[in-house]
């Protein structure tokens, strides 16, 4: 459920929450043609309000749109000033913020041209997206019978909406089965990620993740992660992995903006180790939150004030 806000950014323009609408006919609407960014905001340890990798997630956004044709009349620093204005337009102190570019009306029909471009960005509180209580004990996933979008049909490394119709129908799947959430394999049969987002396994101190040619995002989160995991000493392995890696894996957890890092206790009926978060991803919990929450200095030129 989105908890309502006071504003969004339309345009240019901050906009009444309920007054942000866009015709039923709009491009995007029909045929998925848009890109989007999910980039979180934290209240900091000295009470300041600082958007985590900001400048990262617009470019990315930028980038996506680039990739999929899609005009943008916005840069990435127009777009990082538009936000750091709706969240302090909304007195949000920490929250989720969805920027996204799309086709809006004006066309009809496979091909866009002629369809006027539209940017919004809305912001909201959202807590932990796979629940509290997965992010202490950890989840329960499940291999869906969906296959991951490919780099033959689509782009998986941009975010474009339309391409997580496929991560829908996991989802829908792992939850009807009586899971929390899907992991996906690519059409050659190895991991890609979960339905929305990265996957690491720890085997003993070796730390392993899908390389994006498997068809994994280059998620942000992901690579937050990976540093911080670096700089504690650990081996980061990109490679590929099979189904049956899975069920050998001492540890194993999701990253992800909305995700942050959650431990995953169980895959396919089977407890992953012990069946509880392990050392290595407790730790890499603490680390992620320590950072976003502005508590390790090393690590501050990641966090973009409010």
């Amino acid at each position: 459920m989105v908890q309502a806000a006071k504003y969004i950014w339309m345009d240019g323009e901050l906009v009444p929450w309920d007054e942000a609408t866009v015709h039923v006919l709009s491009h995007g609407l029909h045929y998925g043609t848009g890109v989007f960014e999910g980039i979180r905001a934290y209240e900091t340890e000295d009470g300041g309000t600082a958007i985590f990798r900001h400048d990262d997630h617009m470019i990315r956004l930028v980038n996506s749109a680039r990739a999929y044709g899609i005009p943008c009349e916005w840069s990435a620093d127009d777009l990082t000033k538009a936000a750091r204005e709706t969240i302090a337009a909304n007195e949000l102190r920490a929250g989720y913020i969805r920027p996204l570019i799309f086709y809006g009306l004006g066309s009809m029909g496979l091909n866009p041209a002629g369809a006027e471009t539209r940017t919004i960005i809305a912001t909201w509180f959202w807590g932990a997206y796979l629940g509290e209580e997965g992010l202490a004990n950890g989840i329960r996933v499940a291999v869906s019978s969906w296959r991951r979008i490919s780099h033959e049909g689509l782009i998986p490394n941009a975010k474009g909406t339309g391409g997580y119709l496929n991560s829908v129908m996991a989802k829908q799947e792992a939850i009807r089965n009586g899971y929390d959430e899907a992991l996906m394999l690519n059409t050659a049969g190895y991991l890609a990620e979960g339905s929305g987002e990265n996957l690491f396994l720890v085997y003993e101190d070796r730390v392993v993740t899908p390389p994006t040619i498997a068809g994994a995002l280059q998620g942000i989160t992901r690579d937050t992660v990976m540093k911080l995991l670096h700089d504690e000493g650990h081996d980061i392995v990109e490679r590929n992995i099979s189904r049956s890696d899975l069920y050998y894996a001492d540890e194993a957890f999701f990253t992800g903006t909305a995700a942050e890092v959650t431990p995953i206790r169980e895959i396919d009926g089977r407890p992953v180790g012990s069946g509880k978060p392990g050392p290595i991803t407790k730790r890499v919990q603490d680390l992620y939150m320590d950072v976003v929450s502005g508590r390790i200095d090393r690590y501050r030129h990641w966090l973009d004030f409010v």
